[in-house]
């Protein structure tokens, strides 16, 4: 059944009174649904390309009404700068939009993970995606059980350290865990869930890469 609180995407839908801006959908769920499922003339994918996509929509809808006019390359710039790694880098762009007269601390809280992203499409949408190949299935699952259980001792954990008054805040917080990929031939380091989606962990010494260029 649907949440009837619904959960952070429905909150940020709903603050920020995002809307669809594809005829093709009646509303931005609509939109996530297609993208996920590949319908209505899109190409399906994952949870965390959709993040990103509504993300963006919200940074965009954010800039809109500040008057802070930017192209999609700007956006693009603008949230890596907001969600990488580099602290540097996301420490000066939220400097430059607190110069815009924009909450940036406001704007990086308001964007969801990847996993509010998943909760949304299947529980408060009650969204399905059939798997396009079967023979993946178990090392997919794998995965997901592995990050459950460590997300299951991580929280454990931390009600430990609350109960014992080392660690406050933990009740309105959630566990989250990322898996990152690291490439053996150089610094490039993705998550997994995107290495996934896009078929390998580094362009450059990929196997399909490496088998092009050395053909004669």
């Amino acid at each position: 059944m649907p949440t009837d609180q619904g959960c952070k995407v429905d909150a940020t839908i709903d603050q920020y009174d995002l809307e669809t801006a594809d005829p093709r959908h009646e509303s931005l769920d609509d939109g996530l649904l297609a993208r996920w499922n590949g319908t209505d003339g899109h190409t399906d994918v994952g949870y965390r390309t959709l993040t990103e996509w509504f993300n963006k929509r919200l940074l965009k809808r954010i800039y809109d009404e500040h008057g802070r006019g930017a192209l999609d390359a700007q956006i693009d710039a603008d949230y890596e700068a907001l969600s990488g790694d580099d602290d540097l880098v996301r420490d000066e762009m939220i400097e430059q939009l607190t110069t815009a007269g924009i909450d940036g601390e406001q704007v990086l809280d308001d964007m969801v993970s990847w996993g509010t992203m998943r909760t949304h499409l299947n529980e408060c949408l009650e969204g399905s995606k059939e798997q396009t190949d079967a023979r993946t299935d178990w090392e997919r699952n794998s995965i997901d059980v592995a990050r459950d259980v460590v997300t299951g001792k991580v929280d454990e954990a931390l009600s430990s350290l609350a109960s014992k008054g080392e660690l406050d805040g933990t009740t309105s917080s959630t566990v989250e865990v990322q898996i990152h990929v690291r490439c053996d031939d150089c610094p490039t380091r993705v998550p997994l869930d995107v290495a996934l989606e896009r078929g390998y962990v580094c362009e450059t010494h990929s196997e399909t890469t490496d088998e092009t260029t050395t053909k004669p």
